[in-house]
């Protein structure tokens, strides 16, 4: 029974039948029922004697685990006391990867709020929805950014403050000192994650202090097994569910340190950062490891010994040139928003090529038909999920959608095979249907990426009278090479002396670049929405 005084986002959960079945059938999973997720992240490292260990870096320095935990406290009066925010109060933050960003969500959630971090590049409008959304009365916010939320409030009249960085922290600086960690209910929410929006308008998730404890022992525990002497890096906003475990969360599991670069990472920035740092473990999207791989010399990364791809599919011919280039196997998962993080994934060392991976121990995971029932082994069906952790939309019909019968659907088709590995087909809607044959985009878009000339590339269906739709590629060529149509017919050819030939794209269109979210992923939405809205007057087919 949840404990926080601020109700609004507990009487907006939904409905009991509309809940995901939680199971927490590993011993490190069962959590007692007053648990505050902080507070047994961050304090029990420095109970533990490991309070000297330097926590966060940053170009500027470095603080240890018991500075952090010194600047969350004070942070935390400062929100309850000269604020005077209550518990189950939702606070939005504002910020790049870095310390203020850090510590203000670490605060937040060990003071009982709910953090509501946001992406950067977020505008007024976007940020306004989720304002109302949220019902946000109070903001942290860089400096820097502060123009679109200082628009933002004008229109969001829920927002009544907000408060810089840069001023916040001076008042912690003259904090008279720290704040108890509140006695959070398992059930309390500790934060509320809006969905990237890849596949339409995005949606409020919520995840309870249960749900973050409980992500933190499974994937970290099972597969990645980081250590105290890591140093980690990586580009994903703590902003993005991906972000905030690899690049705030796990780390403290291991009593590790992050350190986070100055601004957006390049290829050539987060190299060299690696090398100068020293850092051991790096987060990124396939797209940025496939740009990296392509500027990366032999030994330009000496201490790196893992290497995490998320947030969109991995293809095998990423993975392949990296461990070319690099020697490391990148370890790949599949997550959501929704379940928090990575609940399918596999340890370098039991990589199956061309699979994500098995199921995290702690969460099951099934492959089924339109009817529910388990599809056999190599058989293309929906992905369904169970685990520690599930969706919770804050007031959206749409969890209905997500939630059947008590199991997870992200979206996902699938196949598994006889011994559990998994194969990422393509989102739902991704999924190309053409003269009666089913053809996955991202299958095609990894095949094509193989090609000399492709630097990245996406593929969706066009419409098409005859064969209800086309297989279309969207290619972003590499320096030095020409758009020509011999090119086309020699990138269809590729397709087709590798793939079944219904799967080779009938039109090649080159472009300067392809839409992605912040963290990376790719909008094929948004090219189909392109697509759609284009000329209807006929066109000629490449063949």
């Amino acid at each position: 029974m949840s404990t926080q005084s601020d109700r609004f986002v507990h009487e907006r959960l939904p409905q009991t039948g509309d809940l995901p079945r939680l199971c927490y059938d590993r011993p490190e999973l069962v959590l007692p029922a007053q648990i505050n997720v902080v507070a047994e992240l961050l304090d029990g490292q420095v109970a533990r004697g490991n309070g000297d260990r330097v926590f966060l870096r940053d170009e500027r320095g470095t603080l240890t685990y018991r500075e952090v935990l010194d600047r969350v406290q004070r942070s935390a009066r400062v929100l309850i006391e000269d604020y005077g925010l209550v518990s189950g109060n939702r606070v939005l933050l504002r910020g790049g990867n870095g310390l203020d960003m850090a510590i203000a969500w670490l605060a937040c959630v060990r003071a009982g709020l709910i953090a509501v971090a946001t992406m950067p590049l977020l505008r007024a409008r976007e940020l306004t929805a989720i304002i109302d959304k949220g019902c946000i009365q109070f903001a942290l916010c860089a400096d820097a950014l502060m123009d679109e939320l200082s628009a933002a409030q004008r229109n969001a009249t829920a927002l009544r403050t907000l408060v810089g960085f840069d001023d916040f922290r001076a008042q912690v600086a003259r904090s008279a000192g720290g704040l108890a960690a509140a006695a959070t209910d398992g059930d309390d929410v500790a934060l509320m994650a809006f969905t990237s929006g890849t596949t339409g308008t995005p949606k409020a998730v919520l995840h309870t202090h249960r749900d973050v404890l409980a992500a933190c022992r499974a994937w970290p525990l099972s597969v990645l097994r980081a250590s105290a002497d890591d140093i980690v890096v990586g580009s994903p906003p703590l902003a993005f569910t991906f972000g905030l475990g690899g690049l705030l969360l796990f780390p403290m599991v291991a009593g590790a340190s992050i350190h986070f670069g100055d601004g957006p990472y390049t290829p050539e920035t987060m190299i060299a950062t690696i090398a100068r740092v020293g850092a051991t473990i790096c987060y990124t999207a396939p797209t940025f490891y496939r740009r990296m791989a392509g500027c990366a010399g032999a030994g330009a990364m000496p201490t790196l010994r893992l290497c995490v791809s998320a947030g969109e599919a991995l293809p095998d011919a990423t993975r392949q040139l990296w461990k070319q280039t690099t020697g490391i196997e990148l370890l790949d998962g599949i997550g959501a928003t929704e379940m928090f993080h990575i609940f399918i994934s596999s340890a370098p060392e039991e990589v199956r090529r061309g699979a994500i991976g098995r199921v995290v121990p702690g969460y099951h995971a099934r492959v089924v038909d339109a009817d529910g029932r388990d599809a056999p082994p190599g058989v293309v069906g929906r992905l369904a999920v169970i685990g520690p952790t599930g969706c919770r939309y804050l007031d959206d019909p749409r969890q209905r959608n997500y939630v059947v019968d008590g199991w997870n659907y992200p979206g996902d088709a699938f196949i598994m095979d006889a011994d559990g590995y998994f194969f990422y087909q393509a989102r739902d809607d991704d999924m190309i249907i053409t003269a009666g044959y089913n053809v996955a985009g991202p299958e095609v878009e990894d095949c094509l990426s193989q090609h000399d000339a492709v630097a990245e590339c996406a593929v969706i269906g066009r419409a098409d009278d005859e064969r209800g739709m086309v297989v279309k590629a969207l290619v972003v060529l590499r320096e030095g090479w020409q758009d020509t149509q011999a090119l086309r017919v020699q990138m269809q050819e590729f397709v087709k002396a590798r793939l079944a030939p219904y799967k080779y794209p009938r039109e090649v269109e080159f472009v300067t670049g392809l839409p992605r979210t912040e963290t990376g992923k790719l909008q094929r939405h948004r090219l189909r929405e392109a697509e759609h809205t284009a000329t209807q007057a006929p066109r000629k087919e490449t063949t």
